[in-house]
């Protein structure tokens, strides 16, 4: 579900704190360890210079995230990428190599000629199947993500030629991630997030400059649903999964529960609310 318009509600005891600081962001990533830490994959394509310029001008240093850029390169491309990033940036930005493990505040960009992922935090490259047809990296890279960070994956679509980004979103959306693409309006190129928005894989759409501080929110203060009072908390799940099968006429009453969890949670990260029963509200009043 897309938001722009980000709704705030008061904060339940036990929830995130709002408005953390960068800094205090920075704190959590180190108290989460390299299992938990929220690594950034962002892609883009013809345009795309600008659009991670723009992006990575807005993040501070001690922002706690791992990024990783993938890009399409021409085989023969000299791989100027890093150097001209760290212009705009007070982050590390490295070139990535086989074997390294993400680090907080570190931004590696994929090789010309490569195929890019991640295991475990540990970037993999592997050499690009020559005739192997229309290569898509950026998918490639994001359903790894999504596999390996699950809702501590984040991904971007930025502006670029084609819809390379939009399936490997859909993946990190039904990992429980949080999907994002540069407003198309503003992009040089708009077919690639004009079609993560079109197809409902991106949450949130932005100028690619207001992107960080989206992240910056979502991570302040997406919840965590400990269930305190199990008569609440069923409650609110019935009211949501009966709308659901209101509009949809899907049933998902027999869904494992941790699954169903994470899902609402993710999604009451992304309009910032508290309490499950705000969300069932906020379905009631916007169907869509």
């Amino acid at each position: 579900m897309k938001n722009k318009n980000i709704k705030k509600t008061k904060k339940r005891p036990g929830a995130v704190k709002r408005g953390k600081t960068a800094g205090a962001l920075a704190a959590d990533a180190a108290a989460w360890g390299g299992d938990r830490l929220p690594v950034v994959g962002l892609g883009a394509s013809a345009g795309g210079l600008e659009a991670l310029e723009a992006f990575f001008g807005a993040v501070p240093t001690d922002c706690g995230l791992a990024f990783v850029v993938v890009m399409h390169l021409a085989p023969k491309h000299k791989g100027m990428i890093a150097e001209l990033l760290q212009r705009s940036t007070t982050l590390k930005v490295t070139q990535a190599r086989d074997g390294v493990r993400v680090e907080p505040g570190g931004v590696y960009v994929i090789p010309p000629n490569a195929d890019l992922s991640i295991r475990s935090g540990v970037l993999r490259l592997a050499k690009a199947a020559p005739g192997a047809g229309l290569r898509l990296p950026i998918n490639y890279f994001f359903r790894s993500l999504a596999a390996d960070r699950q809702a501590d994956a984040i991904g971007i679509v930025l502006s670029g030629m084609g819809s390379d980004g939009t399936l490997g979103l859909r993946a990190i959306k039904d990992a429980a991630g949080l999907t994002l693409a540069q407003a198309a309006a503003g992009a040089k190129f708009d077919s690639m997030p004009r079609s993560a928005v079109a197809s409902g894989a991106a949450d949130i759409s932005l100028p690619a400059g207001q992107l960080y501080g989206a992240i910056k929110n979502w991570l302040a203060n997406r919840p965590r649903l400990d269930i305190v009072t199990p008569q609440k908390f069923s409650e609110a799940m019935d009211c949501i999964l009966g709308l659901i099968r209101a509009r949809t006429g899907h049933d998902f009453s027999m869904y494992k529960k941790s699954t169903l969890v994470r899902r609402i949670e993710r999604r009451m990260g992304i309009h910032q609310l508290a309490k499950m029963a705000d969300y069932a509200a906020l379905l009631r009043e916007r169907p869509q």
